[in-house]
């Protein structure tokens, strides 16, 4: 048996969120629906967030109804707060994404809140989760986990007191993000090394941008020091409308690409998943698409690990 990988596809709410152009929602459903059936087992599917602020995001409640009916699909949230999260629960999502950033200047211009009163807001959501009698798992996602547009250098340090303390506030899940995209392969290491030191396992993924080309080298780093869970966009779409100079996260296509050639199975079929580019690009034919295997082709020397 080859051991797993875990991708989760993030275009929907990443991608779309500082995409020129609104998708329909009825094009969203069955985009989310294509990715399903090419195998990818998590989609963050959208956020709760105001739609005056996100236009993009205005129809998440719909999108989340109409994609927990899909079987075998863990749906996923982002929520900036306490309301975000009882908004998610309502419409039935299953686990919930809460960002905190790591850096102060990046953490009032996304949230309009110091990291420490945003992790404060985690320990409400925690509480107020635990007291439902439905499951609903809480991730907390270390935004400028390795650098930040505004802040600049982000002190290791500083990304370990942040993701101790969401493990401390009760999060399920700690995932570290490199929001714009600024982290290299060393720095990757030294930092997933550092956070598994003070949280164990509840550091579960990485969340990457492909600012300076150096996306697919870092999940490597990340996979020699046991990371086994990646967020991605298909067709590398993503960037975040709060961080200067953020462009998309790392292409879904060429991430399993890489990890199936390596002996990684992730169930996703390649191909299917490439079909998938079809539907996006019907719903912002405007948007640019990225990614290496689109361009290139599946070669024949592919070989699924499953």
């Amino acid at each position: 048996m080859a051991e797993r990988v875990s991708v989760c596809e993030v275009g929907p709410r990443d991608g779309l969120q500082i995409a020129k152009g609104q998708m329909p929602t009825g094009i969203k459903v069955r985009w989310i629906e294509a990715l399903a059936a090419a195998g990818v087992p998590e989609i963050e599917v959208g956020s709760f967030v105001p739609a005056r602020l996100i236009p993009q995001m205005a129809d998440t409640g719909e999108i989340v109804r109409a994609a927990i009916r899909i079987p075998n699909l863990t749906v996923i949230a982002l929520v900036p707060n306490l309301r975000g999260a009882q908004t998610a629960y309502e419409a039935g999502a299953h686990a919930i994404s809460v960002p905190v950033s790591v850096s102060e200047g990046h953490s009032r211009a996304n949230l309009n809140r110091t990291p420490n009163e945003q992790i404060a807001e985690v320990a409400r959501i925690v509480g107020w989760v635990r007291e439902q009698p439905r499951r609903m798992k809480v991730l907390a996602g270390c935004s400028t986990a390795f650098g930040c547009s505004i802040d600049g250098v982000v002190p290791m340090a500083k990304t370990v007191h942040v993701a101790a303390a969401l493990a401390e506030a009760g999060a399920d899940e700690v995932i570290l993000a490199d929001t714009v995209g600024y982290a290299h392969p060393a720095q990757i290491k030294a930092t997933v090394r550092a956070v598994r030191a003070a949280i164990g396992s509840k550091l579960t993924g990485l969340h990457l941008h492909d600012t300076f080309g150096l996306g697919l080298a870092n999940a490597y780093a990340g996979l020699e020091e046991g990371i086994r869970k990646f967020d991605a966009a298909l067709a590398g779409l993503g960037g975040c409308p709060y961080a200067p100079g953020a462009s998309g996260n790392i292409v879904t296509e060429d991430l399993v690409y890489m990890l199936e050639n390596m002996g990684f199975e992730t169930g996703i079929d390649l191909a299917r998943l490439l079909a998938a580019r079809a539907v996006l690009h019907e719903g912002l034919p405007d948007e640019p698409l990225y990614g290496q295997v689109a361009r290139a082709g599946i070669p024949r020397t592919y070989r699924a690990a499953a």
